[in-house]
């Protein structure tokens, strides 16, 4: 898809990825509506883009019904031909150390949110010659991992909303793409997660590798791509053949137990 020039909405734009992301659209020429919960975080990155490149700025929390409507209210005035689900949050912990208000918050920042503003802002995207919708995911929306067990259910059901939306739009001007990066050195990571990974070899992109990898989708307008070796071949063996994946994770199952061990309820980082 053709970025120059076009209005875009990135959600989640003052975070780990979204900064470097914004910063890469912005270089491509896509002119953007920055959202984010917070207005001084927002202000600032506004300010730091180049001149010209950020048409707006809307400060909430998507979760709530009225900065939703707000933000896609802006978004149509603009004549938004981009919206980028990037928003999420993350808590690692066992589901036994997880409260009802971690599963509420968890599903609605990761997955009800992006499908609702999906939703309000679809008419008008399927009225443009050509739009585009990607939704940012994780390698844990292919394979389920213990301590995330909540956020593995609401990146899975991502990825199936962008399966099914894609191909129920694939005789409209609207293409979705839907990327999912592994595990990313950012803040959403508590350090109990950063442990694990050292512990078990998992490798941490750095966010700007990841946005220049999004942007690239864009361009080629891809429905599906994975971040990383070899993750993405593990998720692969994950469909073909769960048990050897069972297997493999459950002699790493006792370092992830000592690291999900006795969670705070300050770790859910969105």
């Amino acid at each position: 898809m053709r970025l120059d020039g076009t209005v875009g909405v990135l959600t989640g734009a003052t975070g780990g990825i979204g900064q470097p992301l914004a910063r890469c659209l912005a270089e491509s020429g896509v002119r953007l509506i920055l959202a984010a919960r917070d207005p001084d975080k927002l202000t600032a990155l506004a300010d730091a883009l180049p001149s010209g490149s950020v048409v707006d700025i809307c400060a909430g929390d998507l979760a709530d019904a009225c900065a939703q409507r707000a933000l896609a209210q802006r978004a149509r005035a603009d004549d938004t031909g981009i919206l980028i689900n990037l928003s999420g949050g993350n808590r690692f912990a066992m589901l036994n150390d997880q409260t009802g208000d971690d599963v509420r918050a968890l599903m609605t920042t990761n997955l009800i949110a992006p499908i609702q503003l999906t939703q309000a802002l679809l008419p008008h995207l399927r009225s443009r010659a050509e739009a585009m919708i990607v939704n940012v995911g994780s390698t844990f929306g292919a394979i389920g991992f213990p301590g995330y067990s909540l956020y593995c259910a609401s990146k899975f059901g991502l990825r199936g909303f962008s399966e099914a939306l894609a191909r129920e739009l694939s005789d409209s001007p609207v293409r979705v793409v839907y990327v999912a990066p592994r595990a990313t050195r950012t803040s959403m990571n508590s350090h109990a997660a950063s442990a694990m990974n050292a512990a078990l070899g998992n490798a941490e992109d750095l966010p700007q590798q990841v946005a220049e990898l999004i942007v690239r989708s864009m361009r080629k307008s891809r429905r599906r791509t994975g971040i990383g070796w070899p993750e993405r071949g593990f998720c692969a063996l994950n469909q073909l053949l769960p048990s050897l994946v069972d297997r493999a994770i459950a002699r790493q199952l006792p370092i992830v137990r000592q690291f999900a061990s006795n969670p705070t309820h300050e770790e859910f980082i969105p």
